[in-house]
């Protein structure tokens, strides 16, 4: 049942908003990219003065080094900021931010391979417009809400709350999975045109899946695939990838950043 609603309340909405991924995958985009990029440059700005930034020039060159590298195939200009956090992330936002987090660095051990993975993996949602798609669809869902509220189905509590749940995990996460292996990809393909051995994003996934220590929720309720999920979808687009990664060798860019 609930599969069949929220498509039927968006559809109107998904004719005027169709756009296409780096990799063809349809897309629902309603909102100004213009309006995303401020947004992420506000986001970005409150960042760097709620978080401490690393004073450790080791850290900070290679993250910049490394990202260096991997924008330079995307174009334009993008800051770098390393944060000093204990969590193994890193992030990228419209308006060409990437953040980096020392915990992050740590866990890779300097390994300018495989953070090279990482943030190529943030710099893909940039590049495929995963936060403008995410607003758009979350967008989308709160509208069919307050349509479904008008409604006598809209009138019983209970009904309301299993729709809710529905949007949750019949739409909402499942997509979010769909961008978290989408940016899987594109990041692959970055760092091998920049580089960097796309081999070594195995090992990073790896090290996520030990670092987590078994504490990561099942696939289904999970905004992002299994560890074994990336893995099992890198090996497969890897030779394609280590096809870029020796062209990219043979033209020169071979990347010493640690």
């Amino acid at each position: 049942m609930l599969k069949k609603i929220f498509p039927t309340l968006i559809t109107a909405s998904l004719l005027s908003a169709c756009a296409t991924s780096p990799t063809g995958r349809n897309q629902f985009i309603m909102m100004p990219e213009t309006q995303i990029d401020q947004m992420g440059l506000q986001s970005f700005s409150a960042l760097k003065k709620q978080k401490p930034i690393s004073r450790n020039p080791q850290y900070t060159r290679l993250a910049n080094c490394i990202a260096g590298a991997i924008t330079q195939q995307t174009g334009g200009q993008w800051e770098v900021v390393v944060f000093q956090d204990k969590s193994a992330n890193a992030f990228a936002l419209p308006g060409n931010k990437i953040g980096v987090y020392t915990g992050l660095i740590q866990l890779v051990g300097g390994n300018q391979n495989q953070l090279a993975a990482v943030i190529g993996h943030e710099v893909g949602h940039v590049l495929a417009k995963h936060s403008n798609e995410r607003a758009s669809q979350q967008m989308a869902v709160q509208q069919g809400m307050g349509m479904i509220q008008q409604t006598a189905l809209g009138q019983n509590p209970a009904t309301l709350g299993l729709l809710g749940l529905g949007a949750q995990y019949g739409v909402l996460m499942p997509f979010s999975r769909t961008q978290e292996s989408e940016a899987d990809m594109i990041g692959l393909d970055l760092m091998a045109k920049a580089g960097f051995d796309p081999r070594q994003s195995i090992g990073l996934w790896q090290k996520m899946e030990q670092a987590s220590q078994g504490q990561q929720p099942i696939e289904f309720m999970s905004t992002h695939p299994s560890h074994a999920t990336r893995i099992q979808d890198l090996q497969q687009r890897m030779p394609q990838a280590m096809m870029q990664f020796q062209q990219a060798q043979a033209a020169g860019r071979q990347p010493h950043c640690n």
